[in-house]
This record gives structure tokens, sequence and C-alpha cells, in this order.
């Protein structure tokens, strides 16, 4: 790891957790860029970002709001913005300490502008009064829920993600209007955008791919001004350089339903954030095995205190931000300080009406390539986080029923016109409908699982071995154990099997797995005396060369002890209070 700068040290960033830096990183979560590179890359970070504000503006567009008081909801929500991003990036006690920028909650946009075209910028403040609360439960709740926040779960979460930007970002690429005509220009500035962004990610050096991102956006932007797809500069003229925002007159007087709405929405979302704090513990650790689920709760919770800040400025509510991940993933930088910078360059935009005005002003074909590029990312990311688990049939359904429900209603949104008024817009998110699914599932198929099975050993002729690798490929797949602690533990398993029956006067018996998320266990019990482990040395290969049977078992048994503590993390043996004996493997998870 890089050491630390004056800079790092002038911030004080409370020290994250040890995590084995990956070699393909170009900057870790706790180094410290040169401003060479943090500069560029906050920047970057930060108009990726502000680009996305254009969430804000069909927010307002929808509610009927004046341009005075859109400017004023703009800049206030971008400080939240800013503030819910720094805190991330901080860590300590109130973020999970990463590069996580906030953006504005895609999955409120039509209830938030229903909501303040009845009554006002002011309902803002209930409704993110609802949504920080219920984000600080989840967030103290959150280290709890480790059994139900599986790695497949937060794996399809992810992928939901992922899936749910194709629609807008194809849209957006090929320039479709409500005539679902495709526009050549939007495509071919759309392509030009992504193969650029592609070809730095790919074929770039370090520093080329750094700023891939900021590349294709720029190289888009120019082929549209080039094209003359470039919105009219007039409406910069007509903002003024500075202006401090207002901030609502607060309005209580929101329905209870809708209250209820936006905390079931804020939990579901909330997955996401799970989501994406978990990529990016995997993509800072080499040696990630499962989600820090107290780093989760912090990431929720400074999420949250972003939406009690939103409850007192009348601001729009935030979320993480996908686009920004794939930048993460394109620059191979993760870097805090990163993070800090972004925070800053968002606060300094909240005071310059102009430039957040030129930044939403960026091509649409140009944002349907960063969403396609940030699609096939987190596709491709949870994908993976699925597949790192064993699933039995119980995992499979999950995935499977909890996928088919999602994109039934992003195929057909007709669905959603079935539900109850006030919940279409709960019906009509694939995410959601996914992520409750999802939730639902893994509850109801938690009934009658056991986290310690016994399975007796028969000697009627099928293969010891045969037994003892099907019950671990069985509960590892039953416990969604990660696939390479269950190979590991099914050859260990194995080798100890034919270890008991190859030792005079000892004969298998039975083998019980036990699994609590943070280990696996197996303990193979067997009549005779326990199996002799000796020291932890290697068995003198050259009695190999002797023809004494003595000596040749002693040396087989040497190798398979050493076999079992290579695969295993811990071997021990034992006696039963019957007066039979035990073999004890244990693995890490």
């Amino acid at each position: 790891m890089k050491t630390a700068t004056p800079l790092f040290r002038a911030l004080r960033l409370p020290a994250g957790p040890l995590r084995r830096r990956p070699p393909d990183l170009t900057y870790a979560a706790d180094d410290t860029p040169p401003w060479s590179s943090l500069i560029p890359l906050s920047i970057q970070h930060g108009l990726t970002a502000l680009s996305l504000t254009v969430y804000i503006l069909a927010v307002a567009r929808i509610a009927g709001m004046t341009p005075t008081d859109t400017r004023s909801f703009m800049a206030v929500s971008i400080l939240t913005m800013a503030v819910a991003t720094f805190l991330q990036a901080w860590g300590g006690r109130l973020g999970a300490g990463m590069l996580l920028v906030h953006i504005p909650a895609p999955v409120l946009l039509v209830l938030s502008a229903n909501m303040i075209k009845d009554y006002g910028p002011g309902a803002m403040v209930p409704i993110g009064l609802t949504a920080g609360i219920t984000g600080l439960v989840v967030a103290r709740c959150a280290p709890h829920l480790r059994k139900v926040f599986t790695a497949p779960l937060v794996g399809l979460v992810v992928a939901m993600v992922g899936l749910s930007l194709i629609a807008p970002s194809v849209t957006h690429s090929l320039g479709m209007g409500a005539d679902h005509r495709i526009s050549m220009g939007s495509l071919g500035v759309a392509a030009l955008t992504l193969t650029v962004i592609v070809i730095g990610s790919i074929w770039g050096n370090r520093t080329v791919k750094l700023f891939a991102l900021i590349a294709g956006i720029g190289a888009g932007t120019a082929a549209a001004a080039l094209t003359g797809q470039l919105a009219d500069g007039a409406l910069l003229a007509a903002e003024p350089w500075f202006a401090v925002p207002t901030i609502a007159t607060p309005v209580f007087k929101v329905p209870s339903g809708v209250l209820l709405a936006v905390a079931l929405i804020t939990v579901l979302t909330h997955l996401d954030t799970l989501g994406s704090v978990t990529i990016m513990q995997k993509m800072d650790d080499a040696n990630w095995r499962r989600a820090d689920m107290r780093g989760v709760g912090r990431g929720i919770q400074a999420s949250s205190l972003g939406d009690l800040l939103t409850a007192f400025l009348g601001s729009y509510p935030t979320a993480t931000s996908s686009a920004n991940i794939a930048l993460c993933h394109v620059s191979r930088s993760t870097a805090r300080l990163i993070g800090v910078g972004t925070a800053l360059v968002l606060l300094a935009v909240v005071f310059m009406p102009q430039v957040t005005m030129a930044l939403t002003l960026i091509p649409t074909p140009v944002l349907g390539a960063v969403e396609i590029y940030a699609a096939a990312y987190l596709i491709v990311s949870g994908i993976e986080l699925i597949a790192s688990r064993a699933l039995d049939s119980r995992g499979i359904f999950m995935v499977g029923l909890s996928l088919i429900a999602g994109l039934g209603v992003m195929l057909l949104p007709q669905l959603a016109e079935q539900a109850p008024e006030s919940m279409r817009f709960l019906a009509g998110s694939g995410f959601v409908v996914a992520g409750a699914v999802a939730i639902a599932l893994t509850l109801l198929f938690r009934i009658g699982l056991a986290r310690r099975e016994v399975q007796p050993i028969t000697h009627d002729g099928t293969p010891i071995a045969e037994q003892v690798s099907d019950f671990v490929a069985l509960q590892g797949g039953a416990w969604a154990a990660r696939r390479d602690v269950v190979q590991r533990a099914t050859l260990a398993a194995v080798e100890a099997a034919e270890a008991i029956a190859s030792a005079d006067g000892r004969r298998l018996q039975s083998i019980r797995g036990s699994f609590d998320e943070l280990s696996l266990d197996l303990i193979l019990s067997h009549d005779g005396a326990p199996l002799p482990l000796g020291q932890d040395q290697r068995p003198d290969l050259s009695l190999l060369l002797d023809s004494d049977d003595a000596a040749l078992d002693a040396v087989l048994s040497g190798v398979s002890v050493q076999l079992l503590r290579h695969l295993s993390d811990r071997v021990t043996t034992g006696r039963h209070s019957d007066g039979s004996a035990w073999l004890r493997l244990h693995f890490e998870h």
C-alpha cells in the first residue's frame, strides 16, 4: 500500500479495514493519488454524478415547478449528494469508507413529483424524514441480516440494477422518441463514446485507463457538437453565475400511505446500497470472501444521514451511483480521497447555476453510452456473485423466480396496472419486485433448513468416497457456501475417509457438517483410536525405497496428514463420549 501523504494525514481520514490490495488496482481505498490524478479523477466522478441530475429536472418538470424553484431544488439536492458522498469516503463510524458517489434516487422520481405537484416542494421534508429514519433502522440491523442478505441475493440485486439500465440506456443511445424511430446521428455519437471508453479501458496504458470515461464523454460531446446535436446554449445565459439556494417551507400534510410506501421503497433501495458496498469491497480486496455487513451498515447509515439532510433542506433523496462504480472499474481506482474530492466538486457546483445547467446539457446519446457500460459491468458482477456460491434447488429457485418476477414486470409493464393505484410505482419497478421476491423466498426457503446435518456411512457396497463427496456437495449447495470452499472440503473429506479406511482397526461411521457463514466444519466419526496426526512435518519419502510394509504405511499416512493440513484450515482429532473417535476438518468461509 502506498504511504499516506501530508494531505491524507491532514484530513485524518479514519483508518479502513486491513485488506490485501489487488495487484491490478492503480489506487486502492487508502492510497493517496498524486494531485495530477486526484483532481482529474474527482472531476470525472463529479461530472458523472452531475450528469445524472436529470432525474431532478424530470421531477421538477412533472411537478410543474417554476424556474426559480427548480434552480433552488437542484442546488440543495446536489448539496445532499455532496454530503452523502463525503460521509461515505470519510468512513469511520459515519460511512462505508469507500469511493461511493451519491446521485438522485431514480426509484422515488414519480412519487416525489406527484407529492411536489400536490403539496409543493415542502412535501420533501416528511419524505426525507421517513427515508432517513427507516434507513437508520436498516443500518442498525444490517450486521444481523447476514443470513438473509446472502451473496446470491446480493448478486441478484446487482444484476437487476444492471438489467434495469438496459431499456433507458438503449433508448438514450438510439435517440428514440415517442415514435420509437432510431436516430442514426444519436447512434453514431453513442457508438463513438462507447468505443473510446472500451478501447481506453482494455488497451490503454495506466494513464489512459484512468481517464477512459471522461475521454469517451469528451469525444461523444464533440461529435454531437459537430453534427448539430448539442443543446442550445441560450439556456445558460438565463442562469446567474452565483446564487445561494433557498430552503422550502416544510409541509407535513402528506398522506400516511405515501410515507408507508416511502419506507418500503427505502428498504428495497438499500438493497442497492448493499450491492454497491459489496461490489466495492470485492473490488478493493484480493482476499474477498463475503460482504462485511458492518461496512454495509455504515454505508446505509451514510446514505440515511443524507436523507435526513434532505428533510432539513427540502431536497431530493439520494442513492449510490452505479455509473460511478463502473467508473471505478474503468479507472482501476477506489481511493477514498477521490470521494472527498468529488464531494468538493459537487459542493462548488451548488452555488454555480450556470455550471449545473451546462452539465445537464450533456447530449443524451453520450449518457446512454455511459449507462450501457455501467449496465454491462453490473450484470456481469452480479452473475459473478451468484456463481461464487454453490446452489441447491433452494438457491436456484430463489434466483430464478426472482429474476422472472423482475424481468416480467420490466418486459410487461401493463402488469403493474393491475395493482392498486397507490402501489403501481412499486409494482412497475423490476428492481423493486425482484428484490422483494428474493427476500421473501430467502426467508421462506430457510424453513426446514438445518445448519447441522449428519449422514451415516453405509458399508453395503456403495463407495465411501462417493457417499462423503455427495454429502459435502449437497450440503454445500443447501447452505450456499462458497464454491471454492466446497470443492476444498470435498477433496479433504474424501482424503480423510480414505485415510481412516486404510488405517488398521478403524471404520468410518458417519459424517457431520455444520455451517454458520463464517466457517464450515466437517466431523468424520469412526471406531477405533483417533487417527494420529503427528507433528506438522513432511514425511520422509526416502522410506518408500524400503520394502517393509509398516514403513510404507507410515509414509502414506504422513502424506495424507500433510494433504489434509493443506486442504483444510485446521485438522483436529478426539474421542466421543461413547468411546468412538472423530476427525474434524475446519474451513474458514
